[in-house]
């Protein structure tokens, strides 16, 4: 008689280890996640994320991306974008500077190894960085409103504000090390994702509290909410797995004196390579005029205050122009991401190597910019679907409003419903796999894990 899967799963003390380390330091995050930063003013961060907007919506962003720490503004106020800045800054550095390029070619695991510890490195200035423009940003936001007292970088403000800044790039610092240790002794491989997930999660009660805060169509709100959630895990679901299987020959080996016959293969191409990335990227190239023009908007000179006024209202997350600049970029950034990751890959120069051809393309350069072609073709659904997630409050509130039903400020969640879904949708399925391995290590191989 076999075993059920996850009775298997509990019974096996080395993944029944690895799953409880993984929940107590997820533990100890949220803890963490509650400890606020001296001084901070709470309320002006709630205005913020009540009043929606260009700086509503940016700070909703970041709250997502640390876990839902912005709102209490802890000393984990920043979880582990910083970290994630300083991977992606590095990786769009690598095939601009030829000498970094070289070295990933030259020694993929060494480069690997290189490329972690100046991560960690830029991570810290990065870090620090954020804080103040955290602060200073989130001040801007509340009209001059200081959202902590007494900061600057003269006299008696000077050891206070550094005391801030350390005691945050230390916080974020710290989130990143809860999850080199989550990928260490527990989930392999699923880190800082986790950290990001377990944030995630954590929000979903207070926003379905919010959401359903009228009395009058709340469960209306909540059907309508939980369908769309549905048709979203779906659709990231039926995205995701979509590949596009190119034929490969690979050649035959030689055995004895004989040589077997070439073997069939394909590579997969994925449709969407970027993930979440070109949401985020877009979501701050479309902030940045407004966050600038905040500056600028109390100016004495009136054709400056008009026009930074003018940027203000282009830039809202209300305004049409707005979300159709942000489908654009979103569709944008996620095909030059995907040029990027994969000329990093370079399939065409490793294929070579190995003696693979695809039918009818020469080896090296043109296999590459084949399978570049091919992989721009397959990336356009990908890319549309982004932006349609990225646009998906709006959609929601025009089909809510043609039964009558406002949302007003409560709009910004939905975006952190269906932003957030990609990468809950994404830990879920990669934490699956992952267990499933560590079951057929085990020697279980019937899993019941979802495939």
């Amino acid at each position: 008689m076999k075993r059920s899967a996850w009775r298997y799963l509990w019974s096996a003390k080395d993944i029944r280890r690895k799953l409880l380390v993984t929940l107590g330091i997820l533990v100890i995050f949220r803890l963490a996640a509650h400890v606020p930063v001296p001084g901070v003013n709470r309320e002006a961060i709630a205005s913020i994320l009540a009043g929606g907007g260009a700086g509503g919506t940016f700070v909703s962003l970041l709250d997502l991306l640390s876990g839902g720490t912005v709102s209490n503004f802890s000393v984990l106020a920043m979880g582990v974008y910083p970290y994630i800045t300083a991977q992606i800054i590095l990786q769009l550095l690598v095939p601009i500077i030829p000498a970094l390029q070289k070295r990933m070619e030259d020694d993929p695991r060494e480069g690997r190894k290189w490329m972690e510890k100046w991560t960690y490195i830029l991570a810290v200035p990065m870090a620090a960085l954020n804080a103040i423009g955290q602060i200073n940003l989130f001040t801007a936001f509340t009209g001059g409103v200081p959202i902590l007292n007494n900061f600057g970088f003269s006299g008696s403000s000077l050891l206070p504000s550094m005391t801030v800044i350390i005691s945050m790039t230390a916080g974020t610092m710290f989130a990143i090390w809860l999850g080199e240790l989550i990928s260490e002794y527990g989930i392999r491989n699923q880190g800082l994702s986790l950290i990001i997930f377990a944030g995630i999660v954590a929000q979903v009660p207070t926003n379905l509290l919010r959401l359903m805060s009228d009395q009058q169509n709340r469960w209306f709100i909540l059907f309508f909410i939980i369908l769309i959630m549905t048709l979203i895990i779906f659709a990231i679901v039926f995205v995701q797995q979509g590949r596009r299987n190119v034929p490969v020959m690979y050649p035959g080996r030689r055995v004895g004196n004989r040589m077997s016959m070439p073997v069939k293969g394909t590579l997969p191409l994925m449709v969407n390579m970027a993930g979440m990335i070109p949401l985020i990227f877009a979501q701050s190239f479309i902030t940045f005029p407004a966050i600038l023009a905040s500056f600028f908007i109390s100016s004495q000179t009136a054709w400056v205050a008009n026009t930074a006024t003018t940027i203000q209202n282009l830039f809202n997350a209300n305004n049409t122009f707005y979300q159709v600049i942000f489908f654009l970029s979103v569709v944008g950034f996620t095909f030059f991401y995907t040029d990027v990751l994969f000329a990093q890959q370079n399939y065409g120069e490793n294929l070579k190597k190995v003696g693979a051809q695809i039918p009818g393309v020469s080896r090296g350069a043109p296999t590459q910019k084949y399978l570049t072609r091919v992989l721009r073709r397959i990336t356009l659904p990908g890319a549309v679907f982004l932006g349609l997630v990225a646009i998906l409050p709006t959609i929601v509130t025009l089909i809510l409003s043609a039964f009558g039903i406002g949302l007003g400020n409560q709009t910004g969640l939905l975006l952190v419903s269906s932003a957030g879904l990609l990468i809950v949708v994404g830990v879920v399925r990669d934490t699956f796999f992952n267990i499933e391995t560590e079951l057929k290590l085990h020697g279980y191989e019937d899993s019941l894990l979802i495939r």
